[in-house]
C-alpha cells in the first residue's frame, strides 16, 4: 500500500536529509510508549532518551525491537551524537546532554515534572531543538513563557498529539474552520472520579497497569482532568464555568443537552466553556458541543444524525496518548509548526485543594500523592483569592493550618523560590498585575 500525506512526506524527507531524530526525557509508562511507536514510524527514530534509571531507558528500546549491541551509554553531547552518527540509541542520566546533542532535532518531555520540564525545554531550546511538551503541568505553569522563549531561539514549543488538550484542539480547529459557535469543548474522565484518591488503595492497580501509583492517583482524584482543561482554556480562552467544572454524568448522546445554556435545558452559566463528563461512552474521547440556528444547517445536520439541534456533539471516540506524541514532533521539524500553544495571556488556572489536613512547616509532596489535587478556576478568580498554582506546589511550605478540601494560597503556603518554574512563574505574575481587576475570562 502507498504511504500518504505525512507518511510520505516524511519518507521524502528522510531520503534527502536523514530521519527525524528525536531526544526523548522520560522513560515511564508514556516514553516507552514512544520509544515503541517510533521505532514503528517511518522517516522517523529515537536518537538518545535521558531516564535517571538507565535500565528504564535499555528496557524501553529493547521492547522496541532494538537489539542489545545498538543501544549504548553516553554521558556527554558529543557521545550522544557520536552514538547517533553509529546509527545507535544514546542513553543517558545527563538532561542537558540531550539537550546539547547536535544530531538530535526536537526533544519530547515526558518527565511530567513542572521544574524538570522548565528546565529541560529552556536547555533545549538554547540549543536550537524544538520542543513537545507532554509535559502539561509545566505548560500550565509556565508555557506562555516557554512559547515566547521558542520564538527568540527560532524553534517550535508544541503540546503533544495525543493527549486530550491537542486532541480536543484538533476539533476546535475543524469546527471553527465550518464557522459554528463553541458552546463547550472537553473530555471524558477515563478513571473513576475519587477526589480523595491516595496512592496506597491504587499500588495494585497501578502495577497490573504498568503504571506508577503515584500518576494514576492523579488521574483518579481528578488533578490530570482540571489540568488538561485549564491546558485547553489557556490556548482558545475557553473557561471553566464554574470552580472545579461541572462534571455531568452524561452520557454521549447527552452532551449536548447537559452542556449548554441553562436557558435551554442544561447546566451552563454561560456558552464557550471547558469541562468533562463522567458519564457513559464518553471516555476515552473528546469532544466539542457547537451550535448553530440556520435552519439549512439545521436540517443537514439532523439529517446526518449527529444530534437533534440547536446543539451538537461532534466527537472524536479516542485519544491515543504517547503514542501519537511523535507526530507532534515530526510536524515541528518537517512544517514548523504546533499542534497546540498557549495564549499570550491566561484565562484558567490549575490551582490545589488540600487532600487532607495540612500542618504549619510541612513540606508538600508531588501531584498524585497525599497532600492536595487540581481545581480548575478562571484566571481572574484564582487571582483574585491568591491561589496557588498547582504547578508550584510540590515542594511548597505550609505556613497556616490547612483543613482538608481547603484551597492552597500564597498566604497559607509558600512556594519553593529555589525552583526556576517558581521563579518564572513570579515574573509572569508581577507582569500580569494590571489584569487582576478585571476578568480575563
Amino acid at each position: 500500500m502507498a504511504l500518504t500525506q505525512l507518511a510520505a512526506e516524511l519518507v521524502e524527507r528522510a531520503e534527502r536529509l536523514g530521519p527525524i531524530t528525536i531526544g526523548l526525557a522520560g522513560a515511564g509508562q508514556m516514553g516507552t510508549d514512544i520509544v515503541v511507536q517510533v521505532a514503528l514510524m517511518p522517516g522517523v527514530r529515537i536518537g538518545a532518551i535521558s531516564e535517571v534509571r538507565p535500565q528504564a531507558a535499555l528496557d524501553a528500546a529493547l521492547l522496541a525491537g532494538h537489539d542489545r549491541g545498538d543501544i549504548v551509554e553516553a554521558g556527554t553531547a558529543s557521545a550522544i551524537d557520536r552514538a547517533i552518527e553509529a546509527g545507535k540509541i544514546a542513553v543517558t542520566s545527563d538532561l542537558y546532554a540531550l539537550a546539547a546533542a547536535g544530531r538530535i532535532d526536537v526533544v519530547i518531555d515526558a518527565t511530567g515534572n513542572p521544574n524538570i520540564g522548565t528546565l529541560f525545554a529552556l536547555e533545549a531550546m538554547k540549543n536550537g531543538k524544538h520542543i513537545v511538551m507532554l509535559n502539561v503541568e509545566a505548560d500550565i505553569t509556565i508555557g506562555r513563557f516557554l512559547k515566547e522563549e521558542a520564538r527568540k531561539a527560532g524553534v517550535v514549543y508544541t503540546g503533544a498529539a495525543g493527549d486530550e488538550p491537542a486532541c480536543t484542539m484538533e476539533i476546535i480547529g475543524f469546527v471553527q474552520s465550518l464557522g459554528f459557535d463553541i458552546v463547550a469543548a472537553g473530555k471524558g474522565k477515563n478513571n473513576p472520579l475519587n477526589f480523595a484518591a491516595m496512592p496506597e488503595a491504587y499500588e495494585a492497580e497501578a502495577r497490573e497497569r504498568n503504571m506508577n501509583a503515584r500518576m494514576l492517583v492523579e488521574f483518579v482524584d481528578g488533578s490530570k482532568t482540571m489540568i488538561e482543561m485549564v491546558a485547553i482554556a489557556n490556548a482558545t480562552g475557553l473557561v471553566p464555568d464554574v470552580p472545579g467544572m461541572h462534571g455531568p454524568t452524561a452520557g454521549r448522546d447527552e452532551l449536548a443537552s447537559v452542556l449548554c445554556p441553562k436557558a435551554d435545558g442544561g447546566v451552563l452559566h454561560r456558552k464557550g466553556v471547558v469541562d468533562y463528563s463522567i458519564g457513559k461512552g464518553v471516555a476515552p474521547g473528546v469532544f466539542v458541543v457547537v451550535e448553530t440556528r440556520h435552519p439549512r444547517i439545521l436540517e443537514r445536520m439532523v439529517d446526518l444524525k449527529v444530534g437533534k439541534g440547536p446543539y451538537f456533539t461532534i466527537f472524536r471516540p479516542y485519544h491515543l496518548t504517547s503514542l501519537e506524541t511523535p507526530l507532534s514532533a515530526a510536524r515541528a521539524v518537517a512544517h514548523g509548526r504546533a499542534d497546540m500553544q498557549p495564549l499570550d495571556h491566561p484565562v484558567a488556572e490549575a490551582t490545589a485543594l488540600a487532600k487532607r489536613d495540612l500542618h504549619p512547616g510541612q513540606l508538600l509532596e508531588k501531584i498524585g500523592e497525599h497532600d492536595y489535587r487540581g481545581w480548575a478556576m478562571t484566571w481572574a478568580d484564582a487571582r483574585r483569592a491568591g491561589a496557588l498554582p498547582i504547578g508550584l506546589a510540590e515542594r511548597a511550605k505550609v505556613l497556616k493550618p490547612i483543613k482538608a478540601g481547603e484551597p492552597l494560597t500564597y498566604e497559607n503556603c509558600a512556594p519553593d523560590d529555589s525552583m526556576v518554574v517558581t521563579q518564572i512563574r513570579r515574573r509572569l505574575d508581577q507582569s500580569d498585575a494590571r489584569f487582576v481587576t478585571g476578568d480575563a475570562a
